[in-house]
């Protein structure tokens, strides 16, 4: 514990390295009755031999899975802080880095992101439950990392709120030991890091959708990385002068893959209310990242033109916009016929548009001569040709 918080330095309780082993037991609130040995100060400082024979449910094991073939299958009942340094050590020595030039530059980026496998490995070993059976284990395959830990998710906290519940550790000795050595985030929000830095990779989030009552399951999805993500990524950190923040990171990877998505969608995503939401996006329409379709409860979001050209894809913006424009002729089309005419009115809440786009559609279509003008400005309405 000495060395790790020396090397953490400002990330650390620092004060910890100078202590004497009694004054670590005691600042860290392990001392057990009457000097007894509590559970926690075992789990972090016991040695092997009394942690097998005093705490036999605690067990970690790293494997490397190639298809079918286990490749490597270690156990361990290490203390935890070795144990966290050891998995820490073999995750270096596998994963892979590619070189990003970002302009004069060239900035690293690993198949995996350390930081996030460190936040998801120390919930494992923090919070799972030591009255079960069973291993923290960490599975290394070729298209995913998975860590996964014995006993289910905190009280309180649940998949859908995972990134907003308050921060409730099952053991907050354990917890508050591993964020003064400087192994995780300090305020509590590993998770929200772990999501963060595996975005900023170009990866997808990582996925809690295996977990159940009796097992906490993070995935940390590998493959291929959205290089060209990245790069858009790191160059508007550089210009803000500070790292995005998660929910802009959700946003814009959910409109890279999906290319549009309503505000009660995005809110979900981001685990928001739909308020949290449209302020969020409205920050990220200022900055010409996303630009809006529609009004109300029937608007939808989708990236910039600016942005389908620096990922590469600009044809992504042309059929988005190719594509709505023919949705929302058709529907206009389709009212007419049903009902003889439409007014602007009609056609903005048909299309979920704004009153300017529905005039400028009903006019377009006046001028391609498949609706006629009936009646001027407010008044106007639009009819078939030989209605």
């Amino acid at each position: 514990m000495r060395r790790l918080t020396a090397a953490a330095g400002n990330g650390s309780d620092r004060i910890l390295a100078s202590l004497s082993d009694r004054e670590i037991v005691n600042a860290l609130g392990l001392a057990g009755r009457s000097g007894d040995i509590s559970t926690g100060a075992l789990l972090l400082f016991g040695k092997v031999p009394a942690l097998r024979r005093y705490l036999p449910t605690h067990e970690a094991a790293f494997q490397v899975v190639n298809g079918m073939q286990v490749e490597v299958n270690e156990f361990f009942a290490y203390p935890l802080l070795r144990l966290a340094e050891e998995f820490s050590l073999r995750f270096r020595a596998r994963v892979r880095e590619d070189e990003l030039e970002f302009g004069l530059l060239r900035v690293a980026v690993a198949s995996y992101s350390e930081v996030a496998f460190r936040e998801a490995l120390a919930n494992a070993l923090i919070h799972r439950d030591y009255t079960r059976r069973g291993a923290v284990h960490v599975q290394w395959a070729e298209d995913q990392l998975e860590i996964s830990s014995p006993g289910g998710l905190s009280t309180g906290v649940r998949i859908d709120n995972l990134l907003v519940a308050p921060p409730h550790p099952r053991s907050p000795l354990l917890a508050d030991a591993f964020k003064r050595t400087g192994l995780v985030e300090r305020t509590g929000r590993g998770i929200n890091r772990m999501y963060a830095e595996q975005l900023r990779l170009g990866k997808p989030a990582p996925d809690y959708g295996r977990t159940t009552d009796t097992h906490v399951v993070a995935i940390l999805p590998g493959g291929p990385a959205n290089i060209s993500m990245t790069r858009w990524v790191l160059e508007q950190e550089r210009r803000l002068g500070a790292p995005l923040g998660l929910g802009e990171l959700q946003v814009l990877t959910e409109l890279v893959r999906e290319r549009q998505a309503s505000t009660r969608d995005l809110a979900d995503l981001v685990q928001r209310t739909e308020s949290e939401a449209r302020n969020l996006l409205a920050r990220m329409v200022e900055r010409g990242w996303v630009e809006a379709r529609g009004s109300g409860k029937g608007r939808t979001w989708h990236l910039s033109a600016a942005v389908y050209r620096v990922l590469d894809v600009p044809s992504g913006y042309v059929r988005i916009k190719g594509f709505e424009s023919l949705q929302q002729e058709q529907m206009v089309l389709q009212y007419v016929s049903a009902h003889g005419r439409i007014t602007r009115a009609q056609a903005a809440d048909l299309c979920s548009l704004a009153p300017d786009q529905a005039s400028r559609l009903l006019r377009r279509l006046a001028r391609e001569g498949k609706l006629l003008q009936q009646g001027e400005r407010r008044w106007a309405s639009y009819a078939r040709p030989n209605g």
